[in-house]
């Protein structure tokens, strides 16, 4: 594992600290589990985008895939 340093304000630190209490791990592995999960965000985010902009990939209207719902 690497390691990289950055600064953050002091009320995150405070907000840190107190979860990573509540949570009973280290504030190194609240901020693990953040990046990991806004990766995983921003390549989810990534995908919807590259299919909302794929024409081949048909796109139905709130109508149709109510209708579809309710069959």
């Amino acid at each position: 594992m690497q390691k990289t340093a950055f600064s953050l304000p002091g009320s995150h630190i405070d907000a840190l600290g107190s979860t990573a209490g509540q949570a009973q791990c280290s504030r190194a592995e609240i901020i693990r589990r953040a990046i990991g999960r806004h990766i995983e965000d921003f390549e989810d985010l990534s995908v919807a985008e590259k299919r909302l902009q794929d024409p081949i990939d048909p796109v139905l209207s709130w109508d149709k895939a109510k209708h579809g719902l309710h069959k």
